[in-house]
């Protein structure tokens, strides 16, 4: 069985993006916390996206490598972006690219099928379809990078849920600017 990932940076008062979708409260990530996203990424043998975050990363990392001031760490992260495979769940897009695949049913049967065959690990992002996956009781692992910044509302990490769902801590650390990574498995 795969292993589902949800990882993503978050405010101290628990929000991937402040109110109006706004996501510039963190600036840009030290070099240390994009290249530990990056190894993620790497480890990663498809990530899973919800509408939102992939029309947000597909607008920037197809040609993220050709931007100026380009960081050798960000180059290798557009280049793995675009290899590695995807699958985007919308009902409301009708095409994606770049090794990509959509899907427009059910969110939660497909990843629960995706969970059941061979292969490496998968990560998942977007607040709302993480959020069917974790009601769904599919995530295996949450990776938080928690940034110093309260914004008071927006969309949050976790979503409602209608049971209580106990974690393992497996690692912690902090990087520059006082971003505190935290990883949690579920206990099963």
């Amino acid at each position: 069985m795969r292993k589902l990932i949800f990882g993503m940076n978050v405010t101290l008062d628990g929000y991937i993006a402040a109110p109006g979708d706004d996501i510039g409260w963190g600036g840009p990530p030290s070099d240390e916390l994009f290249q530990w996203w990056l190894d993620r990424e790497r480890a990663s043998e498809l990530t899973l996206y919800g509408r939102k975050l992939w029309e947000t990363m597909s607008s920037y990392w197809p040609t993220g490598d050709q931007q100026p001031d380009v960081t050798p760490a960000q180059i290798e992260f557009a280049r793995n972006w675009r290899d590695t495979p995807k699958v985007v769940f919308s009902s409301t897009i009708d095409k994606v690219g770049w090794n990509t695949r959509l899907v427009t049913g059910d969110a939660v049967a497909e990843i629960t099928r995706l969970k059941a065959g061979d292969g490496g690990p998968m990560g998942i992002g977007g607040a709302t379809l993480a959020g069917a996956a974790m009601r769904a009781g599919l995530i295996d692992e949450y990776a938080l990078a928690t940034y110093p910044v309260l914004v008071g509302g927006g969309t949050p990490f976790f979503t409602a849920l209608d049971g209580w769902v106990n974690l393992n801590l497996v690692e912690t650390r902090t990087f520059p600017g006082g971003v505190v990574l935290t990883r949690y498995e579920t206990r099963r």
